[in-house]
């Protein structure tokens, strides 16, 4: 128990707590849990909005005990959060108390009381016991509130469609390389009958005009190195995807800004931002997706290392020190031809389509296929960091985001979630998540509404 497993989720708007938490758990040498199965710890980073406040419950009840699940809602709490539940898995470890289930265990810290937020025992594990609940943006001088995450009339515009139930998925899918293994913990959404509470095939046409059996898998939201929220409805026959549907958690609308695209919009309202911020931000946004895709194709090292290196870009290391070992990640991943053999050829896109898609970005950019757009992330990583310690400010009109451009009729990562069931329709669906970690949407982008002078194309 000296060094417990962790199974980090987040929710929508808590991007800012996931990464101070994972640099925080790389800090002290403790290892990230790929499911629930194999976590000592589940840390819900964020509050997961009333209809939404299901889903770590389902998580929670998949773990083993002793297990200690804590709610963290607030900056700057993480490792007070993480000691006080590695006391308690301890305690519970020596002696479990009574009472003590699956949906209904105490928080760290916080012993016996339930949350508000969730039928399960979710705390904010912060000393004053008080939050915002909205996952540690505060020291960017914006207002945060956590009574406004639902919807608002007009959300469902940004593509959101709510579960049939009100639950969320916890599948979880081994991701070694091409290799995967899915197990599905909740519902059949579309299935025709349950055997021991799991969905039975249908049947179906396959591309060959064959009729064979059809399943439907979700995907979403509580897996590790997987986009913030996301579902994915899966319809599949054998390893052949057939057809997907996307859905997610609520995303919290207001005051927030999207962390990744901050520095872009708060330029956009009038507010002083260097380009160094902005330089430093895009960066380390891409850094992070890539982290996240080398991690899915079992690139654990380099994985690290960009992760490592997007936490010094955020925490303001300068060019000049952090400049020589970028390079050469950079390098390393960009001339390894086993990894261009595991990326090439899944989730083609041409820059004509993507247009046509209205995706912009990266994504735009790469004009090809999963190894192309992490081409162009460290294309940009690179052309970035000569930009870091510049002081100019940026320019109001500068609204390209990490993810695309900001002022187009649509959020950059609505146009990416878009055109993903095109690209995963026909794959095999052990590749179906490096194609999604391939472009990386961003679910807070979602609740962006058209800026203005937003083109129009």
């Amino acid at each position: 128990m000296s060094h417990p497993s962790v199974l980090a989720v987040t929710v929508p708007g808590a991007t800012e707590l996931r990464l101070e938490l994972e640099a925080e758990v790389c800090r002290r040498g403790w290892p990230l849990a790929m499911a629930p199965a194999a976590a000592d710890l589940l840390v819900v980073c964020g509050v997961p909005a009333p209809r939404d406040a299901r889903w770590p419950d389902a998580v929670e009840r998949s773990m083993p005990e002793p297990a200690v699940r804590i709610g963290v809602e607030r900056g700057g709490q993480v490792a007070h959060a993480l000691d006080t539940a590695r006391r308690e898995l301890i305690a519970r470890a020596l002696g479990p108390r009574q009472g003590d289930e699956p949906g209904n265990r105490a928080d760290a810290g916080h012993e016996g009381h339930p949350d508000e937020h969730s039928p399960g025992a979710h705390h904010d594990t912060s000393p004053s016991g008080t939050s915002d609940g909205q996952g540690g943006h505060g020291h960017h001088g914006l207002d945060h509130h956590h009574d406004d995450q639902a919807p608002q009339p007009g959300h469902e515009d940004h593509g959101h469609h709510e579960p049939a139930d009100g639950a969320a998925h916890t599948d979880r899918m081994d991701h070694q390389g091409h290799g995967g293994a899915m197990a599905h913990m909740g519902h059949d959404m579309h299935a025709t009958g349950e055997v021991a509470g799991r969905p039975m095939a249908e049947r179906g046409d396959d591309r060959d005009g064959l009729r064979l059996d059809q399943l439907h898998v979700p995907l979403g939201p509580a897996l590790t190195d997987w986009p913030t929220g996301l579902i994915l409805r899966f319809t599949l026959q054998g390893d052949v995807v057939q057809g997907v549907e996307v859905d997610h958690l609520s995303v919290p609308s207001g005051h927030r800004l999207p962390f990744w695209d901050e520095p872009w919009l708060r330029a956009a309202r009038g507010e002083e931002v260097t380009r160094g911020s902005a330089a430093r931000r895009r960066c380390a946004a891409h850094l992070d997706s890539a982290g996240r895709l080398l991690a899915v194709v079992g690139w654990d090292d380099a994985a690290a290392r960009c992760r490592r290196l997007r936490d010094e870009l955020l925490s303001g290391a300068p060019s000049e020190a952090i400049g020589g070992a970028l390079h050469k990640t950079v390098r390393r991943v960009g001339k390894s031809r086993s990894l261009r053999w595991s990326l090439a050829g899944l989730g083609a896109l041409s820059a004509e389509r993507a247009q046509a898609a209205g995706v912009t970005g990266p994504a735009l950019a790469a004009d090809g296929d999963t190894y192309d757009r992490l081409l162009t992330w460290l294309t940009e990583i690179e052309r970035g960091l000569e930009e870091l310690d510049d002081t100019r400010p940026l320019a109001p009109d500068c609204r390209t985001g990490p993810r695309g451009r900001l002022d187009a009729p649509r959020p950059p990562s609505q146009a990416l979630l878009d055109v993903l069931p095109e690209l995963l329709t026909g794959a095999e669906f052990a590749c179906a998540r490096i194609i999604l970690a391939g472009l990386d949407p961003d679910i807070e982008e979602l609740a962006l509404g058209p800026l203005s002078g937003a083109a129009h194309v």
